[in-house]
């Protein structure tokens, strides 16, 4: 339980979810982490959780002073980052006829701005050799109902990547994205409007999945400790799906 010992992480989006998943077990393989997240009370309880070796930063990654705040706090507490994982994101479902413009705002002032900024602020923190991991979606490859404006936004992740890459060459630092499939969390619940629209949206996951169900945020957070880890040093620009085999079929 070493994989991370003596690493510097900044988790995004980690009070609940798949971030939380990477927070624990990043720190369970000895990693320092910083966890953020917008509500206060949520992100106080998942540091409560973890209980040792992290650091809480309330942040909304679209506000870029809270991105600054965040780095200055992550610069004085420990002077370098190592593993970026650039997770925080959401989107909620509208057709295309009922897409406004507040919508579409929002989900890319989060998810695609909010993640370009996260990333070139921990540039100069970050270690040579380090990695930074992108939370893609299966969503950016695959057609889902009045789901556009989220997988655009997803599909921008992926572009990401193949070119900061190449923006990054020489610096040995590694990106990549991490595409899960729908995972039992909080947000992907919350999708739903009613109890009864969520099973629906279960059982339609659970048919169209070759492995026949949701995926748990401890799957998720185990693949981007991969990538996180020197086990994954040569794996560089890849968008890796953790899905059930369902974008694959």
């Amino acid at each position: 339980m070493d994989r991370l010992q003596g690493k510097v992480a900044v988790v995004t989006g980690s009070n609940s979810g798949i971030g939380l998943a990477a927070a624990k077990l990043f720190a369970a393989e000895g990693a320092f982490v910083f966890m953020t997240g917008r509500r206060q009370t949520e992100l106080d309880a998942a540091v409560t959780a973890i209980g040792g070796n992290v650091i809480g930063v309330q942040s909304d990654i679209a506000r870029l002073d809270d991105l600054d705040r965040l780095f200055a706090v992550v610069k004085e507490a420990k002077g370098r980052i190592d593993i970026l994982f650039a997770n925080a994101g959401g989107g909620e479902f509208l057709p295309l006829s009922d897409i406004t413009e507040e919508h579409y705002e929002s989900t890319f002032a989060t998810n695609v701005k909010g993640t370009l900024f996260t990333v070139q602020k921990a540039l100069p923190l970050m270690r040579d050799g380090g990695s930074i991991i992108l939370t893609g979606s299966t969503a950016s490859i695959k057609g889902t109902p009045a789901f556009s404006i989220y997988a655009a936004s997803k599909a921008a992740i992926r572009s990401f990547a193949r070119n900061w890459i190449l923006d990054l060459k020489g610096s040995g630092i590694r990106v990549n994205v991490l595409a899960p499939g729908s995972t039992s969390t909080p947000g992907w619940h919350g999708l739903a409007p009613t109890p009864e629209a969520n099973r629906e949206m279960i059982e339609a996951v659970e048919s169209a999945t070759p492995l026949g169900r949701l995926g748990a945020p401890e799957e998720i957070a185990a693949a981007a400790l991969f990538l996180a880890s020197d086990e994954g040093s040569f794996v560089n620009g890849i968008e890796l799906f953790v899905d059930g085999g369902m974008a694959q079929v």
